[in-house]
């Protein structure tokens, strides 16, 4: 009996199983790299949550034993809003200042989480997207880069780097839907979307106060290489491990 992923999980099978079988083997000489992007609002939500960084770490080094590796990138969340207010309520702030408050929280955050993953991880913070990448570490931990890139693009971009096929953005919602549902009590949330319908619920640009289940401008670009994204509550992580593999889950599937 298929599951409720089918539709989208065909393409992956076949890339990676050769056949249409529902599972994905994984050994040591077959590994899957998976993009993760974690948003600041789950590292910081206010304090920083240890909680969630123990089970994270748990989650990640388990799946790491049965074969996955990972290339994990960090949002600021409130150590970069309590910074950029901050230096507003003494001064004026251009964007570009803003932009690389924001970009040194994604780095302190990132230090944070190769730190919690030092056994597995490359020794050093993936900062610039573009460059080549050569690691053979199970964890890869990046940041922000330049002023005008939020992570979700960084993320999109590593992904086009390293050619993985999927990337998972984990942040403190539980679906994409199809209205803002703050606003509209009656929004519907939605389980799967191809990128051009994705695109035409959200802005057709990127500004750092945007409130947007996914960048738009990550978002034509991950439609362009071909790259899935799930939108995942990252506080459930036995979300993360049934969408790894490919089980049902709650949760949004952009591809």
């Amino acid at each position: 009996m298929p599951c409720a992923t089918c539709q989208y999980c065909a393409a992956r099978r076949k890339a990676y199983s050769g056949d249409s079988r529902h599972t994905l083997p994984m050994n040591a000489t077959q590994r899957e790299r998976v993009i993760i992007s974690v948003g600041g609002s789950l590292i910081v939500p206010d304090g920083i949550d240890v909680d969630f960084l123990k089970r994270f770490r748990e989650l990640i080094l388990r799946k790491v034993s049965e074969g996955f590796s990972f290339s994990i990138i960090t949002g600021g969340g409130k150590t970069a809003r309590r910074y950029q207010d901050a230096a507003g309520d003494v001064t004026a702030l251009s964007r570009n200042d803003l932009d690389w408050l924001g970009i040194h929280s994604t780095r302190l955050n990132a230090h944070l989480l190769r730190t919690i993953f030092a056994d597995i991880a490359h020794p050093h913070i993936i900062k610039n997207p573009t460059v080549d990448i050569e690691a053979s570490e199970s964890v890869l931990v990046s940041a922000g880069w330049q002023p005008g890139w939020s992570t979700d693009y960084c993320a999109v971009l590593i992904a086009k780097n390293l050619g993985a096929t999927r990337l998972v953005n984990l942040s403190n919602i539980d679906y994409v839907y199809d209205s803002d549902p703050k606003k509209n009590k009656i929004a519907k949330k939605i389980e799967q979307i191809d990128w051009p319908a994705f695109r035409a619920l959200i802005p057709s640009e990127w500004d750092p106060g945007l409130s947007s289940p996914f960048d738009p401008v990550a978002a034509k670009e991950a439609e362009a290489i071909g790259l899935e994204v799930a939108v995942i509550n990252g506080a459930h992580h036995d979300r993360l491990e049934a969408y790894l593999e490919n089980h049902p889950f709650d949760g949004t599937v952009i591809s």
